[in-house]
C-alpha cells in the first residue's frame, strides 16, 4: 500500500467516475500524491488552499473571462493543488482557456466532470483513504522503531541491524563510514528482498557493476551522484555525523522507504555514541572482508574486488598482497596499546599511495601477543610491494621509522614486531593465495631485519613456506616426527649427556650449515660444545650433516614440526 492516494488513484474511485472524468490538461502529473480534498466555491475561497489538495468546483462565482479568469487560475496553480477536478455544465460548459493553458504548463492535472457528482461523497472517500493510509503508516512506523529499539536492547552488532534493515526495505542497504567506505551491506539489488548480507544473497546472473557495492567501488572514497530511486539520509547525532545508510531502489513500505532509513540512522547512532572510539565499526569490514576471502564466500573474483575496492582496498591495476604483523617480547605495557601502535605504524607504513585492512588475528598461530592479519594494495611499482633478494625490504623500513616515532620510551629494547609478507599479484585470487600463504606459514626465523622490525617474505624463503603450507598433513607430520624423533626423545630424558638442547643446535647448523662457527654463535655455544652436539646428533640419527641430502631431509622435518 502507498503512503497516501494519487490523482491516478482518485480518478478510479466510484463517486469520480460517476461524474464521466476526463483529463484535459497535465497528464503527466497523474502521479502527484493527493494531502487532502478541498471544494472552493467563489473566487475568494482559492486563498484558502495549502498546496497539495484536490481541488473540487463547480466554477460557481468565477470570471467567465478576461484578465480576471487568467489571473484566477494563476493564483489558483501559485497554491500548488494536486489536480483541478471541474464540473462541466452549470456554469461553465467547457473548461475556460486560461485555466487549461495554466494547467498544462505547469503539470497540473485538469479533470473535467461531464455528469454532475456529491462532492461531498468524493471528499469523504479520499479523505477515508488518506486517513488509512496515515494510520497504516503509523502503525508500520511503530512496528520499525518497536524493532529497532529491541536490536539496541539487544546490544545487537551493527551487521545484524544493517541487514534488519534490508530485510523490512525488501532491498539492499548500505552503511559507509565519514571516509565513504562501506562498513556493512546486506540485502539484494533487484528490489526483491531477501534477508542476509554480503554477495551470497547477489543474483548470480550479476555482473560487478551490477553489484550493490559498485558504486561505491567506483568512487574510490569520492562522493558520487546518487542514482535515481536510491534513498540516502546521515548518521549522526550531537553534532556529530559519522557516516551514511544508504537503501537501493525498492518496493514501497507503508512507513515510508526515507522514515524507516531515518530510524535505522538513528538507532545506529545511538549504537556509535556507546561505542565512542568506533571500534565495532573499525572492526567490522575487515572482519567480514576477511571472512569472506577465507572462507570462499563469494561467487566470482569481480564479486570479491567490488567488495574490496568499496571498503578501502582498489585492486584494478595495483599489486596486492596479504601480511600478518605480530608483536614479540614482552612489551612492557597495556595490550591494548601495543595492539593500538602495531595498527597505527602499519597504516601510517602503507600511506599515502597504499591501502590496507586490518583486522585481529586469531587464528592458532596469532599466541598471546597481538597480532594482525593485513590486504595491502600498492601502486605499479611502489617498492613497498616487492621483495629484493639481500636488501630489507621498503615497506619493513618505513614500518620501523614508523614504529620509532610512535613507540613509548619505556617499551624494553628486546621487543620487536614481527611483519610477515606474502608474494606480491596483480589478482584477487593472487591476493588470497597470499594471505593464504602468510596465515600457514606462521613465524619462522626473520629474513631480514630494520631497526624494532623483524621480517619474513614469502619470495625470499619458499622452502619454509611451501613445507608450512603442508604442516598440517598427517603423512607431513609422521615424517617429521619419524625423522627428528632420535632428538627428541635424548632432549626430553634427563641426566647426565642430556643437555636439552639438541633441536635448537640443529637448527643453528642448518641455518648455517657451511659456517660452523657462525652457527656456534648462533647457538651461544663455545666452538667444542658444538662440535660435541653437533657429532652426538650425527650418531643418534646415524647420518653425515655434510650431506646435502640429509641437510635438505632435516631441514623440511624441522620446519614441519615448528
Amino acid at each position: 500500500m502507498q503512503n497516501s492516494i494519487s490523482v491516478a488513484d482518485a480518478l478510479g474511485l466510484p463517486e469520480v467516475l460517476a461524474g464521466d472524468p476526463r483529463v484535459l490538461a497535465g497528464s503527466e502529473g497523474l502521479d502527484r500524491e493527493i494531502r487532502w480534498a478541498h471544494v472552493v466555491a467563489g473566487s475568494a475561497a482559492v486563498s484558502l488552499l495549502d498546496g497539495g489538495e484536490l481541488v473540487l468546483t463547480t466554477g460557481a462565482g468565477w470570471p467567465r473571462s478576461g484578465a480576471e479568469l487568467e489571473r484566477l487560475s494563476a493564483t489558483l496553480l501559485d497554491t500548488e493543488p494536486a489536480a483541478v477536478v471541474l464540473e462541466l455544465g452549470r456554469f461553465f460548459a467547457d473548461p475556460p482557456t486560461p485555466l487549461l493553458e495554466a494547467c498544462e504548463r505547469r503539470g497540473v492535472p485538469l479533470i473535467a466532470l461531464h455528469r454532475e457528482v456529491r462532492f461531498v461523497q468524493i471528499t469523504q472517500r479520499v479523505h477515508q483513504r488518506i486517513l488509512a493510509a496515515q494510520t497504516e503508516a503509523l502503525a508500520a512506523r511503530a512496528e520499525v522503531h518497536a524493532m529497532l529499539t529491541e536490536l539496541g536492547l539487544n546490544r545487537s552488532p551493527v551487521d545484524y541491524v544493517i541487514e534488519r534493515l534490508a530485510d523490512t526495505l525488501g532491498t539492499a542497504v548500505v552503511l559507509e563510514d565519514s571516509a565513504r567506505r562501506v562498513v556493512a551491506w546486506a540485502g539484494r539489488a533487484d528490489g526483491a528482498g531477501g534477508s542476509g548480507s554480503g554477495p551470497a544473497q547477489a543474483p548470480a546472473q550479476a555482473s560487478a557493476q551490477e553489484h550493490p557495492l559498485a558504486p561505491w567501488a567506483g568512487a574510490d572514497g569520492q562522493e558520487f551522484e546518487l542514482p535515481r530511486g536510491w534513498e540516502r539520509v546521515p548518521v549522526e547525532a550531537q553534532g556529530r555525523r559519522w557516516g551514511r545508510l544508504t537503501a537501493l531502489p525498492g518496493p514501497d513500505h507503508p512507513a515510508g522507504r526515507r522514515t524507516v532509513l531515518e530510524l535505522g540512522a538513528f538507532a545506529l547512532a545511538l549504537g556509535r555514541l556507546a561505542d565512542p572510539e568506533g571500534g565495532q565499526w573499525l572492526q567490522l569490514s575487515s572482519k567480514r572482508l576477511f571472512d569472506v576471502l577465507l572462507g570462499g564466500r563469494y561467487r566470482r573474483d569481480e564479486e570479491l574486488a567490488v567488495q574490496l575496492a568499496a571498503a578501502g582496498l582498489p585492486v584494478s591495476g595495483r599489486r596486492l598482497l596479504g601480511a600478518t604483523l605480530r608483536g614479540a617480547g614482552n612489551f612492557g605495557g597495556d595490550a591494548s596499546l601495543q595492539h593500538a601502535l602495531l595498527a597505527t605504524a602499519l597504516r601510517r607504513a602503507v600511506a599515502p599511495e597504499g591501502r590496507v585492512i586490518l583486522a585481529p588475528d586469531t587464528g592458532p598461530e596469532a599466541g598471546a601477543d597481538p597480532a594482525f592479519i593485513a590486504l595491502l594494495s600498492f601502486p605499479p611499482g611502489d617498492p613497498r610491494a616487492d621483495a629484493l633478494e639481500g636488501r630489507v625490504p621498503a615497506l619493513a623500513s618505513r614500518l620501523a621509522r614508523e614504529l620509532d616515532a610512535l613507540l613509548p620510551s619505556t617499551v624494553p629494547p628486546a621487543w620487536r614486531a614481527h611483519l610477515s609478507l606474502g608474494a606480491a599479484d596483480g589478482r584477487v585470487r593472487g591476493l588470497i593465495s597470499s594471505l593464504e600463504q602468510v596465515r600457514a606459514a606462521g613465524a619462522l626465523d626473520p629474513a631480514a631485519s630494520a631497526g624494532r622490525v623483524t621480517v619474513q617474505q614469502a619470495e625470499r624463503q619458499p622452502l619454509a613456506y611451501l613445507v608450512r603450507g603442508l604442516a598440517a598433513l598427517p603423512e607431513v607430520q609422521e615424517f617429521a616426527e619419524e625423522t627428528l624423533a632420535p632428538l627428541i626423545e635424548h632432549d626430553a630424558a634427563g641426566g647426565p649427556g642430556h643437555s636439552g638442547d639438541l633441536l635448537a643446535v640443529l637448527r643453528a647448523y642448518l641455518d648455517h650449515p657451511t659456517n660452523r662457527s657462525l652457527a656456534a654463535q648462533r647457538a651461544r655455544l663455545s666452538r667444542s660444545v658444538f662440535y660435541q652436539r653437533i657429532a652426538l646428533i650425527e650418531e643418534l640419527l646415524g647420518v653425515d650433516l655434510a650431506d646435502g641430502t640429509v641437510i635438505a631431509t632435516l631441514t623440511v622435518a624441522l620446519l614441519a614440526r615448528r
